[in-house]
């Protein structure tokens, strides 16, 4: 597992295809996911991750404010902070509202159609959200739109599962570990074009003493680690390497070490199959009450009381 593949599985992702789309000739609609579409599965997340799998035709989306963007049969529109978007034919068609065009079938299926009589374009549509305080700067980071060519990563596979997921046979939590490959797929590709001039936390991926260094205290946190073995493993010197991770992830590589943990520790308190006492040591740490007062410092109340309180809120109604 490499340093994407920690991140987004620390996220704690969850989702679901909620849409299934046909548009024929001249099309616009406008798109946004919403808490009626969360509903089925969890009450609004605080980061909700929108895409898109053109499976025939295509399609042009374009995110207000920004350029838009063509694409064939076989790609994926993905919007990491669910930002409004059109899909279109062709610029200039007015937009219609996807509450006004869509229906919910006897079996539960959402469909959307529109258009005028034409070329056939078909879209599955679906989302991923974060549970509550399982934020990470890299979704931040990147951009509002990534696109992925999934002629060039087992198309056919992808089709077939994604039209396995859209019938509803599926939990929230297959369909996540689906999404989470195309996801991760998609900041791949754009992390290996980026320009060397640029910086920030998805450049620190890029680097490879910062991504080695992110590896390590990914992986190995549980261990005793400093600056000077990260270094050293990294194969660069202390000052090396703090001087880039600060730079490109915004913190010292300690700093990040500790949040990393407590991330990892407030995953298991959720799962709520281990006590406070074996997940301090689990995550690091040598007695309990160290590990009740560095979790207290991140999020401001202890374990138990921490726990209490993200159980009654993600189970809150939407």
């Amino acid at each position: 597992m490499d340093v994407l593949d920690d991140i987004l599985g620390s996220l704690r992702l969850s989702g679901g295809v909620v849409i299934d789309g046909k548009f024929t000739g001249d099309y616009c609609v406008r798109a946004q996911f919403t808490p009626d579409h969360c509903a089925p599965w969890f009450p609004m997340p605080g980061t909700l991750i929108a895409y898109h799998y053109v499976r025939s035709g295509r399609t042009i989306a374009q995110v207000d404010g920004l350029d838009p963007v063509s694409v064939d049969a076989g790609s994926i529109i993905i919007l990491p902070r669910n930002d409004p978007h059109l899909l279109t034919s062709r610029l200039g068609v007015p937009a219609a509202d996807v509450g006004e065009i869509g229906w919910v079938t006897a079996d539960g299926v959402h469909r959307v159609s529109s258009g005028t009589p034409g070329e056939k374009t078909e879209v599955w549509c679906g989302f991923l959200g974060t549970r509550l305080g399982t934020r990470h700067p890299l979704m931040d980071a990147l951009p509002a739109m990534l696109t992925l060519n999934a002629a060039k990563h087992e198309a056919q596979w992808l089709d077939s599962s994604l039209r396995f997921l859209a019938a509803g046979n599926a939990s929230p939590e297959m369909i996540a570990r689906l999404s989470e490959l195309f996801l991760a797929q998609a900041i791949r590709d754009y992390v290996e074009n980026l320009p060397d001039s640029s910086s920030g936390w998805l450049r620190g991926l890029a680097d490879p003493a910062t991504s080695r260094a992110l590896s390590i205290i990914h992986n190995r946190y549980a261990e005793e680690i400093d600056v000077e073995m990260l270094a050293r493993e990294a194969g660069v010197s202390r000052t090396v390497l703090g001087e880039r991770f600060a730079s490109l992830i915004g913190e010292s590589p300690m700093r990040y070490c500790a949040r990393w943990r407590m991330r990892m520790a407030s995953n298991l308190l959720r799962d709520g199959r281990q006590t406070s006492g074996s997940i301090a040591y689990a995550v690091g740490f040598n007695s309990e009450a160290a590990f009740n007062r560095a979790f207290k410092r991140e999020y401001g109340a202890p374990p138990a009381t921490w726990r209490k309180r993200a159980a009654v809120v993600e189970f809150q109604p939407a």
